[in-house]
């Protein structure tokens, strides 16, 4: 993948400051993940509150369990989606030119599994998410690398096609008109 670039080091954002981002989201995990987390926190944590027989570690358990479980959740879903004004898609780590992209599809809910599944070439670049629903699918150009496609894990599939100017003209909303005096 020779379009995968390096996450910037501080000198190079001193140097070269990112540009302003025309979409960006966030792969939270679900609200009740955290609510299933809370549950075996208090589970792993009984369990180790009668293993230590009320000793210190009884409270300590509880503690740890509960570090460990949130850290888990927030390092899953930390994930950015970007793009830039410059017209690159910043997935994670990884960056992609609008100039390499010939040719764009969202991915519905319905066709998921079908594209992550024996369609799925592994030459492929994918970023994805298990309990994000719906993906980008981003087509390339370039004869200097070997990635013939991205699988890019988004809520809003739309607009990201739409900021990285790749939605067809016929699928695009008409512009609002406002009322002239």
């Amino acid at each position: 993948m020779g379009r995968v670039s390096s996450p910037r080091t501080p000198s190079d954002a001193a140097t070269n400051p990112s540009p302003a981002n025309v979409y960006s989201e966030r792969l939270y995990v679900p609200a009740w993940w955290w609510l299933a987390g809370a549950v075996v926190t208090g589970v792993l944590g009984y369990e180790i509150s009668l293993a230590a027989h009320g000793s210190l570690w009884s409270i300590a358990g509880y503690v740890i369990v509960a570090l460990l479980i949130a850290w888990l959740l927030w390092s899953m879903g930390r994930i950015r989606i970007r793009v830039t004004a410059d017209g690159e898609l910043i997935a994670d780590k990884a960056t992609l030119p609008r100039s390499v992209i010939d040719r764009a599809a969202s991915v519905p809910p319905s066709a998921k599994s079908a594209a992550l599944g024996r369609q799925l070439d592994p030459a492929a670049y994918l970023m994805h998410r298990a309990w994000v629903k719906s993906m980008v699918l981003l087509v390339l150009d370039d004869p200097d690398d070997p990635t013939p496609y991205w699988l890019v894990s988004t809520r809003h599939p739309e607009q990201v096609l739409a900021a990285l100017d790749l939605v067809d003209a016929r699928h695009r909303p008409a512009p609002k008109q406002t009322e002239q005096d």
